[in-house]
């Protein structure tokens, strides 16, 4: 057993030096988040589209991250709620939709405390036979596979006995970490890194850490992942999110570890997810952001389909999307690669 003797205190970071081209990120982002502040104002019926889509993929991707998957129509039928789960797998995912439709709907009343950390786990089982809403009552661990299926011990956890007293201690430390102005980008992965070591489930923590830093975010009024998911960019990029957890738990129980490789593979995931929403509403030059302007602004000198099109546009129509098509290719702005369900779009050099 490890004898958990970890501090959780985040003043650190206040001398935490940040990679230049992190900060850079964080920057950047700044400006983004601007404009999309500006876009929701005039145009809240695509956000409300890309909402309903980006749940969709963040119930999606979270849950396939940690293996959980069914076929993506019966994902939408699940997050719409149009049909019960029918087996383990699809038990998993509608536990996850119920408390991402919570965080969505209700971020703003939600304390961070351990009865919402567990009153969201028990959500999340809820579906399972097991149930959840209580710590681990047995100690776990972290395995690692090789490539010839070889089991190893990658990680271990925070005890059973010494779990409840870890959740109050980290908690609180980023209740105090937060009301002392912190930087909420350099805190929330720190504090879900935390969560993950800790391990406080006996299942489920993977899918919790996603669902609290969703939550902290949109709590700091970091809200993109609404609107793109940001566990679909993780499960993207699954096999650097794991690096990067490996990385930044080694030496955690001696509080000798470094956060920053988790700091930047959250804050670049981020950084996608605003530039994905910039995509969605790229305009051409200082054309006024009309739909056809902004189906002219999602070619460029690589292959794009309609179905690709209409995901990046949700509010726009399949007919409106062929009728600009139409247009590009007599105007000679495009041309066509391929026919029928297999053709593609490239902008004219």
């Amino acid at each position: 057993m490890v004898r958990n003797v970890r501090r959780y205190d985040y003043s650190f970071i206040k001398e935490t030096v940040v990679p230049a081209d992190i900060m850079s990120l964080t920057n950047r982002m700044a400006a983004m988040k601007e404009r999309e502040q500006e876009r929701k104002k005039k145009d809240p019926k695509a956000f409300a589209a890309l909402e309903s889509i980006a749940k969709i993929e963040s119930v999606k991707g979270s849950n396939a991250i940690e293996g959980i998957v069914t076929t993506d129509k019966r994902i939408e039928e699940i997050v719409s709620k149009n049909s019960a789960p029918l087996n383990h797998s699809e038990m998993e995912i509608a536990g996850y939709r119920d408390v991402l439709n919570l965080i969505h709907a209700n971020h703003d009343s939600i304390v961070l405390n351990e009865d919402t950390i567990l009153s969201m786990h028990r959500m999340m089982m809820s579906y399972m036979p097991r149930g959840g809403g209580a710590y681990k009552k047995d100690d776990n661990m972290i395995l690692n596979v090789d490539g010839e299926g070889r089991r190893s011990v990658g990680f271990m956890p925070v005890s059973a006995g010494e779990t409840p007293g870890s959740m109050e201690q980290l908690i609180l430390a980023y209740i105090d970490a937060r009301d002392s102005g912190l930087d909420p980008l350099i805190l929330i992965p720190c504090f879900v890194l935390d969560f993950l070591c800790i391990h406080p489930f006996q299942d489920g923590n993977g899918r919790m850490s996603r669902l609290l830093s969703l939550l902290l975010m949109y709590k700091s009024g970091i809200d993109v992942g609404k609107y793109i998911s940001f566990e679909g960019q993780i499960n993207g990029f699954k096999g650097s999110y794991y690096e990067s957890l490996k990385r930044s738990s080694k030496g955690w129980h001696e509080n000798a570890n470094d956060y920053i490789p988790f700091i930047e593979h959250f804050i670049l995931m981020l950084f996608t997810c605003y530039k994905e929403l910039d995509m969605r509403f790229t305009v051409v030059g200082e054309k006024r952001m009309n739909k056809g302007n902004r189906i002219e602004g999602t070619f460029s000198f690589y292959p794009i389909s309609k179905m690709e099109i209409r995901k990046r546009l949700p509010d726009v129509s399949s007919r409106t999307i062929e009728v600009k098509l139409s247009e590009l290719l007599k105007e000679g702005k495009i041309e066509k690669i391929g026919t029928y369900k297999d053709a593609r779009y490239v902008k004219k050099k």
